[in-house]
């Protein structure tokens, strides 16, 4: 680990070395949101945004994803991404739940897609600068993260600090101009970003401690909330699709007109939509709203974390912004669950 003092020219010129060496993927502003996007200019990243629509996931499980091609015959191919790419000014939180999808990826049955562009992509995080709206990272654990990436930037007073880690953080280290070494007085400014944050990034205040989430929604099965809730539910799905841990998908199979080729492909699911759990025979799992809606908590909260040991919510937010009907709040629904019980 080596951390590098930059000033705003230093991280500018970096930036743009970093756009004409290959495919950088930074946060950019567009029509007062923020976005994910190819970048093409150092001028055009936005480190001091708030939160971005749809999280960093899309370009390691993206919305749709070409698998395979095949022509009659029983001739097929499989389609594997090949370009490197970086992600820069990765939020911490968004970081942790592309650790949730490497550890889920990984067992039983390896996704080889996603873990192909996973090792393609070299991971900038940056800490948080603007506290978004909905943000609950503070009460996740997930507001700041210290290792496992890359490289993390974070802002200070004099500029920013850039820490490398591993081999594709010293391929990064190789584009600064005369780097200058971080002094003890500017990683002590860190820890004090750090401290903020988890102070600061806490917009909804969880009152259930995470390690007693699970047995809380264990006893809740049967509590009205899921029927109250489900009853001003859409099913559109929205939060599934904003969601940085959700990785739910459908596989389906498109041919040609004349029925001599085609292609396998996978999109994105999500298990509030009303045919996720339909299987052969059309029978559904899942029919009703309140069985859907319930079923998305306990996924994050239960399932999951008994999984890979980690709550499968990292506190973006982005659910609650998404949701017009102001249903989707995590914080809201766990709260209640333990301030009255069934």
């Amino acid at each position: 680990m080596t951390v590098f003092r930059l000033t705003e020219k230093d991280l500018n010129t970096w930036v743009g070395r970093l756009v004409a060496r290959g495919t950088v993927y930074g946060v950019q502003e567009r029509y007062g949101r923020f976005v994910f996007e190819r970048l093409h200019r150092a001028e055009d990243l936005r480190l001091d945004y708030d939160v971005t629509i749809l999280p960093p996931k899309k370009y390691l499980l993206p919305t749709r994803e070409e698998l395979l091609a095949f022509r009659k015959g029983e001739q097929y191919e499989s389609l594997w991404p090949r370009e490197p790419f970086v992600l820069l000014g990765v939020h911490p939180y968004d970081f942790v739940a592309i650790r949730q999808l490497d550890t889920l990826f990984s067992r039983d049955n390896r996704d080889e897609h996603y873990l192909r562009r996973r090792r393609l992509a070299t991971i900038v995080v940056c800490d948080v600068q603007t506290v978004s709206e909905n943000v609950f990272a503070g009460c996740m654990n997930t507001a700041v993260v210290q290792d496992g990436y890359d490289a993390l930037l974070t802002r200070i007073a004099e500029g920013y600090l850039l820490e490398v880690r591993g081999e594709k953080g010293a391929q990064l280290a190789e584009l600064l101009d005369h780097p200058v070494q971080a002094r003890p007085e500017d990683l002590q400014q860190r820890e004090a970003v750090w401290e903020e944050n988890r102070r600061r990034l806490r917009r909804h205040e969880l009152k259930v401690p995470l390690a007693e989430l699970g047995d809380l929604l264990e006893r809740s099965v049967d509590h009205p909330l899921w029927e109250e809730k489900a009853r001003l539910c859409y099913s559109c799905g929205s939060c599934n699709l904003v969601c940085p841990t959700c990785y739910c998908f459908d596989v389906r199979d498109e041919t040609d007109w004349t029925l001599a080729r085609g292609h396998r492909y996978r999109v994105w699911d999500g298990c509030l939509l009303e045919d996720f759990a339909v299987v052969a025979g059309g029978h559904n799992f899942r029919p009703s709203r309140a069985a859907r809606y319930r079923h998305r908590y306990y996924r994050k909260g239960l399932y999951v974390p008994r999984m890979i040991g980690e709550t499968a919510c990292v506190g973006c937010g982005r659910c609650i912004t998404a949701c017009t009907t102001k249903i989707a709040n995590p914080v809201e629904v766990y709260n209640r669950l333990m301030e009255e019980p069934v």
